[in-house]
């Protein structure tokens, strides 16, 4: 056996599992697994137009091996045109990669398309597109080495409407940066919330309406007597602007005289559970102010916000399934304007039933009871 002819193939096989151990060997490491773009809602000021910038984020991304090795760098996401990834169906976010250092010296990055594939693009700061490569560039050619590394600049944005939620909303997105040649892969985790901007609703006298003690003498007993009417101040205080409605739920449900109109609340029952009567409650809108608009106009809705009557001075009850809103411009339909504080007069109409129809026995309470709602729209 001629050995002369055996050593140079056995050198060979000895090399090759050389490199593999090798890139097994290598690191790929992201400084932030996870990027929190936080909290948004309605009330944090934005520029207007299509979208909002949810912010900016940094991290760095370093591969190392301890031999010469492909440092190239693929982005793996869903794309969402030729510059940016899908954040969610109303969002996007886009990679923006610079400051390429390789073995200690600062280089030029090259845009890759397919992995072994000419760069399209280079330079010291390049947009990273979905399953495209970064590799550092050294005389305008791709460069091997044992350590690289680039600072990645994330930006998010979100469509107009994805702040108006009615509850809280978590988006989540993944993508993964991959180094082909040594087998690594990291994922990266993307975290935005979106929350209703907070508004709080307030009442004169705590919503107390007292109708005095009533005598008998004064009230009808053949037909419906109605009781003089109560003012009610409602204010309204929200973070920011915000597009909102009021409804008002019945918390003595079933006990209104008078059939099933939304807009009539129960009285409670007397002592044999016969029903008392029913309230309403009215907002007139030559009554009502907002941040210092000149005139306030009322427009509802009864189909949840998807369709809004033409806007009016006209007084209106408010009602359990109809949304009720304010806007500053007459005669329009696109519904409530975004406000931040809104003062109104409500108007508390009561009516009692015919006495013949009521237990006497005992003295009667009016428990009229009711939750007045705001709806985010």
């Amino acid at each position: 056996m001629n050995l002369d002819y055996l050593l140079p193939a056995i050198a060979l096989v000895l090399s090759g599992i050389g490199t593999a151990q090798a890139q097994d060997d290598c690191r790929l490491d992201l400084s932030a697994s996870s990027l929190d773009f936080g909290l948004m809602n309605r009330a944090i000021t934005q520029p207007p137009g299509p979208e909002r910038l949810l912010g900016e984020r940094r991290l760095s991304v370093s591969l190392n091996c301890p031999q010469p090795a492909d440092m190239s760098l693929f982005y793996r996401g869903l794309a969402l045109g030729a510059e940016r990834l899908r954040f969610t169906e109303q969002g996007s976010y886009q990679l923006q990669v610079r400051e390429g250092v390789l073995d200690g010296r600062a280089v030029e990055l090259g845009l890759m398309a397919g992995n072994g594939q000419a760069p399209s693009a280079s330079g010291s700061s390049l947009n990273w597109r979905a399953d495209h490569g970064i590799v550092p560039m050294q005389n305008g050619q791709p460069a091997n080495g044992r350590s690289f590394s680039v600072q990645v600049v994330v930006n998010a944005w979100a469509e107009e409407g994805a702040a108006r939620v009615r509850d809280a909303v978590t988006w989540q997105a993944s993508g993964w940066v991959d180094a082909p040649v040594t087998g690594r892969s990291r994922e990266l985790q993307l975290l935005a919330r979106f929350a209703p901007a907070a508004c709080t609703l307030s009442l004169s006298n705590n919503g107390k309406v007292d109708f005095g003690r009533l005598s008998v003498n004064a009230l009808n007993a053949d037909r419906d007597t109605p009781l003089a009417d109560k003012p009610l101040a409602l204010t309204v205080n929200c973070d920011g602007p915000t597009h909102f409605a009021l409804l008002m739920q019945d918390n003595r449900q079933g006990s209104a005289t008078g059939g099933t109109d939304e807009t009539a609340y129960g009285l409670g029952l007397d002592a044999r559970s016969q029903k008392i009567g029913r309230y309403y409650v009215s907002v007139d809108p030559t009554q009502t102010s907002a941040d210092n608009l000149p005139q306030l106009y009322r427009t509802d809705s009864t189909t949840a916000g998807v369709a809004w009557s033409s806007a009016n001075t006209n007084p209106i009850p408010l009602a359990a399934r109809s949304y009720l809103g304010f806007t500053d411009s007459a005669g329009s339909t696109l519904g409530p304007t975004a406000l931040q504080s809104l003062n109104a007069l409500l108007n508390v109409k009561a009516i009692l039933a015919p006495l013949q129809q009521l237990d006497l026995s005992s003295e009667i309470r009016l428990n009229g009871s009711a939750t007045l709602e705001i709806i985010y729209l």
